[in-house]
């Protein structure tokens, strides 16, 4: 008698294109956490900190954006999910990008602009982060 055992592969993201992408979700949220921290006390550090947050998030969030290009190229999964979760990695980036003049600005020239603009991005970092990770299942492709 011969035993036939089916095997499932799990496809997912490469290691360090999760790290990449997991990494720029909390550096977005340290940086909306510290313009509220700057909006309530008007303590000048918690400005430079958010300029620092997203300036990391910024490098974090484009190398996973490279990674999802390559990703595009060859395709894995769906390729219009693959397209989607691409997009929004860009309009995250844009919006940070966006969100880092205002805070070069003045302190309290980038409220309440550069606040609004963090949460939009930290919300948008998740979104992308909750795409990445939810493409691939177990047992076969998305």
């Amino acid at each position: 008698m011969t035993a036939v055992t089916e095997r499932t592969y799990r496809s997912g993201l490469n290691p360090l294109h999760a790290i990449l992408l997991a990494g720029a979700f909390p550096l977005y949220l340290g940086a909306a956490l510290s313009d509220y921290a700057y909006a309530t006390s008007y303590h000048i550090q918690w400005s430079t900190f958010a300029s620092w947050l997203i300036a990391g998030g910024l490098v974090f969030n484009g190398l996973a954006l490279i990674a999802a290009l390559v990703g595009l190229i060859r395709p894995v999964g769906s390729r219009g999910r693959a397209l989607v979760y691409f997009l929004v990695l860009l309009v995250t980036w844009i919006v940070g990008f966006i969100g880092a003049l205002f805070h070069a600005q003045d302190a309290w020239a980038m409220m309440p602009t550069g606040f609004v603009l963090s949460i939009v991005v930290t919300l948008l970092a998740l979104l992308a982060l909750i795409l990445g990770f939810s493409r691939f299942r177990l047992g076969g492709s998305a």
